[in-house]
């Protein structure tokens, strides 16, 4: 009988071995960028063309901060993801790309002088925000949103998430800003103008670098850290399980 038909309490031989390759996934992830130093996340939309005025401001944006010290994180593929892997290609900084598999395949651009793949989503969400000193969102669709939204809800209920977020361009965020803040607060009171301090809306690639700057200068804690109070796990057993997937992979 096949492996994956094999059930055990109900749940798939398949089900249980996918805990392994996810696990594999945040080594991997966690091994390639915890020495990478001050990072960026850049985030936007992956079907912005190279003429788009967007593609040349995410490249000029990644670009300054490159040049800063900073590595840029992008997802990988191609539009504005793209630009912010250019941009910091060019000016011989570090340019990673986080890959996902995707069933229309993703193309990862060359401009990437790092680049890990991922098959889950929540794998590299993590690592987009774990080694971050500043998150940025050029315009972009429901991914680029769904991140925004996830650092703010972070950084609002889990105290040890600290990193600027900016929004890139002030006429294509706006609408969304003023719901935000007539809605969402002023009407519903379900945020308080805290919530909204966290970020902030630039249209100067220069602005955007400095509150960056500014942060790590700071000396403050960056991405994402584990609460006090939560039991660590050991480093040998990690390895060691991680080790015994390799084997089973084989």
């Amino acid at each position: 009988m096949n492996n994956d038909t094999i059930e055990r309490f109900g749940v798939s031989t398949e089900e249980t071995w996918r805990v392994f390759r996810i696990m594999a996934e945040f080594v991997e992830g966690f091994e390639e960028l915890a020495t990478i130093g001050p990072a960026v996340s850049i985030f936007g939309s992956a079907i912005a063309k190279r003429t788009d005025k967007y593609y040349k401001l995410t490249e000029k944006t990644a670009a300054i901060l490159a040049k800063a010290g900073f590595a840029i994180i992008s997802g990988g593929g191609g539009g504005i993801m793209e630009a912010a892997n250019k941009g910091a290609a060019k000016v011989g900084g570090k340019s990673i790309g986080l890959n996902i598999d995707l069933p229309h395949e993703q193309v990862p651009n060359k401009y990437q002088n790092l680049n890990l793949h991922f098959r889950y989503f929540f794998c590299r969400k993590v690592m987009f925000l774990k080694y971050a000193n500043g998150f940025i969102a050029m315009p972009g669709g429901f991914g680029t949103i769904d991140e925004f939204f996830e650092a703010l809800v972070l950084i609002q209920t889990f105290k040890q998430a600290v990193f600027p977020v900016i929004l890139m361009d002030k006429a294509y965020w706006s609408g969304l800003v003023n719901w935000m803040k007539k809605t969402m607060m002023q009407k519903h009171h379900y945020i308080a103008q805290k919530d909204l301090d966290v970020f902030k809306v630039c249209d100067d690639p220069q602005e955007a670098a400095d509150i960056i700057i500014d942060f790590q200068k700071s000396g403050k804690q960056r991405g994402i850290q584990e609460p006090a109070g939560l039991k660590k796990n050991h480093g040998d057993n990690l390895h060691r399980d991680f080790n015994y997937y390799k084997r089973w992979r084989k």
